[in-house]
């Protein structure tokens, strides 16, 4: 009997006594209990083979799950549209209009009347409001949908001028001209890489032309010997001008002078405007199409329509976005320098009370997601050895920095003041 009550095996925790666990409790609502189950098994398999300690059972059943998918992560490269990073973060609003959508909504009901509704008219209402030059807006799933829907709708076997200047190519391989073949269009290239004139549009245009495009080259910027046609000397050809914008910049701002903006583009002449929901715009992924009110009718009709259409979900981030307060995109575009000083001067003072030494330097921040290429944005960052950028990657959170001459950069931009309590934690568990 007492080598028996000795034996470690007899002191594997109880699988009802580790589901109860709080730890694991939490996986199993995230994660189903069966899975949660299957790893408190694994693990207490493990110990009765004596691979691991009857201690160490919960640890090792909570190890052996997976991390949420996808795990939220402080954004400290200095980077506001950081595309590995999801892009823009959505405000608290439009959080909560998540959560809300989530279960039964009225998203194609009219409450009042019972009857059918259009789809996601309080976003449409949102957007139009947003923008009163476009006299309709359309909303699809992302922004190339918005301009693969545009040119199959109005350029299928026929032709699409754009200037050679303009056919970019974004991340991930992804090239325009490949994406306006697809939709059955032919391209109808004019001009140079570095200069393009009316002229060279005029000669080519025709009655088999369906529109002209102009893009906005937002990933790179071409120097020196250029020129370009505006979209007020585009309007002046005869057909419609599709420009696709990208950045889903409304309005003009003073930021960012060299950002085409949607309503700029529109009261300049362009016939219809694409662009991105996730930029910007500081909402959830989305094309937006804003323009003249047959073209837009046009393209909402068209079949394909349908295949590109978005979720409740989106729609409802979407309004609450352009109904809301200020995003965390635009706060962290506008945040005060003088404000990311004083609060990286705070976290190295906490840092160093706790015996871990860090420098606040200057730093410079980009607007990233394809957008306003060489715009630079005064920061301000603690700086740190190189070797906390691993762990602080892997830790819960995760905490992204960047890497500049063998030191680890923390910049502020992006990362809400309620969430330096958080960072501080991360650094101080990474220094043990």
């Amino acid at each position: 009997m007492g080598e028996a009550a000795a034996d470690p095996r007899r002191r594997v925790p109880r699988t009802d006594t580790l589901l109860a666990d709080p730890a694991l409790a939490a996986a199993a609502a995230t994660l189903g209990r069966a899975r949660v189950k299957a790893a408190v098994g694994h693990a207490q398999q493990r110990a009765r083979h004596g691979e691991i300690g009857p201690d160490e059972v919960r640890d090792a059943a909570l190890a052996a799950l997976p991390a949420p998918i996808p795990r939220a992560v402080l954004n400290a490269t200095g980077v506001v549209l950081h595309t590995n990073l999801g892009r823009a973060v959505l405000s608290p609003a439009a959080v909560d209009a998540l959560v809300a959508a989530a279960g039964s909504t009225d998203v194609e009901l009219d409450l009042g009347t019972g009857r059918r509704a259009r789809r996601g008219r309080e976003a449409l209402a949102a957007l139009a409001a947003a923008v009163p030059d476009a006299a309709a807006v359309h909303v699809v799933n992302n922004g190339a949908a918005a301009l693969v829907l545009a040119a199959t709708a109005l350029a299928a076997g026929r032709e699409i001028v754009v200037s050679r200047g303009e056919l970019v190519e974004i991340g991930d391989g992804f090239r325009l001209p490949d994406l306006l073949a697809s939709t059955g269009a032919r391209l109808r290239e004019v001009g140079t890489t570095n200069r393009t004139t009316r002229d060279d549009y005029a000669r080519v245009v025709g009655p088999d032309t369906g529109f002209v495009l102009k893009v906005h080259p937002s990933n790179f910027v071409v120097t020196g010997f250029t020129s370009a046609v505006g979209v007020a000397e585009l309007a002046t050809l005869g057909v419609p001008v599709v420009v696709d914008i990208g950045s889903g910049l409304l309005t003009a701002d003073p930021l960012l002078p060299a950002e085409p903006d949607a309503a700029s583009t529109l009261r300049a002449g362009a016939h219809l405007v694409t662009a991105s929901g996730d930029k910007l715009l500081g909402g959830p992924q989305a094309g937006l199409l804003l323009g003249d009110a047959d073209l837009v009718d046009r393209l909402r009709r068209h079949p394909l329509a349908r295949a590109l259409r978005v979720d409740k979900l989106t729609l409802a981030a979407l309004a609450a976005t352009l109904h809301g307060p200020s995003t965390p995109t635009r706060d962290a575009l506008h945040a005060d320098p003088v404000v990311l000083r004083d609060r990286c001067e705070r976290l190295r003072d906490a840092l160093g009370a706790e015996g871990r030494k860090a420098e606040v330097v200057p730093s410079v921040a980009v607007v990233g997601g394809g957008g306003a290429p060489g715009v630079e944005l005064d920061s301000w960052a603690l700086s740190l050895p190189e070797r906390y950028a691993a762990p602080l990657r892997l830790g819960d959170p995760p905490v992204l920095g960047r890497v500049v001459r063998g030191r680890l950069l923390l910049d502020l931009r992006c990362v809400s003041a309620d969430a330096d309590d958080t960072l501080r934690d991360a650094v101080l568990r990474t220094a043990e």
